[in-house]
């Protein structure tokens, strides 16, 4: 991806720090949404679309069934939108 079309991404997108949990895993990372509507939705409007996955980027991804196992660090991450049990916004502290 060039570097113009990196910024026409992030200008044209909400961004949301997200944490995302489901059996097996807990992901966190962002996810964009085009800027249409209210930001306060992002998070609804993803898990109400039609689409069956969703792109979550430089995310963390911890295995819940093998706590030993390192965690994980990957740049994009296309998760499945019906295994989410949870998913929330995450506020630096």
């Amino acid at each position: 991806m060039e570097n113009n079309e990196i910024l026409e991404l992030t200008t044209s997108a909400w961004r949301e720090k997200v944490y995302i949990e489901t059996a097996e895993f807990i992901v966190k990372g962002y996810v964009f949404m085009p800027k249409i509507g209210k930001k306060s939705r992002l998070l609804s409007e993803i898990l109400n679309t039609s689409k069956q996955f969703i792109a979550v980027k430089n995310c963390t991804l911890e295995f819940k069934l093998q706590p030993q196992k390192e965690v994980e660090f990957h740049e994009f991450l296309q998760l499945n939108l019906a295994t989410i049990l949870l998913m929330r916004p995450l506020y630096e502290e």
